[in-house]
């Protein structure tokens, strides 16, 4: 039987086994592998301070997101269909290893986390 997500190591599975799929992926891969080429050993520990966060309020999280992603947007310009299939993918990640209240905060995070940068990028996007 599947348990809730509990702590940071739970948390370290899932950034662990989503970005492993998301590299992989055959639409966002090249966006981590080609346009951004993330340095991995510093990307995922930050992802976990930003889940860990999200998830517990633990306040080992420091960055801006949106700034990121809307630099990204001028590098390469995004598409809502990025945006599904990442949610897509943590979703699936999450509940290929956790159920429970938490793990439904996870993934409702994830789509609210996605659907606010993807206005805020995208409409950035038409104003320039």
């Amino acid at each position: 039987m599947k348990k809730d997500i509990l702590n940071r190591t739970d948390i370290e599975l899932i950034i662990s086994a989503f970005y492993n799929k998301v590299k992989s992926d055959n639409l966002i891969g090249f966006l981590f592998t080609d346009i951004v080429k993330i340095n991995w050993d510093s990307h995922l520990p930050i992802m976990c301070n930003f889940w860990e966060n999200a998830l517990f309020f633990s306040g080992n999280y420091t960055g801006n997101p949106m700034n990121l992603h809307q630099h990204l947007q001028y590098i390469q310009p995004l598409e809502s269909k990025y945006f599904t299939r990442w949610v897509s993918i943590f979703v699936k990640v999450v509940d290929a290893y956790f159920k429970g209240p938490t793990a439904n905060l996870a993934k409702q995070r994830a789509k609210s986390i996605a659907k606010l940068i993807e206005a805020k990028v995208l409409q950035h996007q038409i104003q320039h």
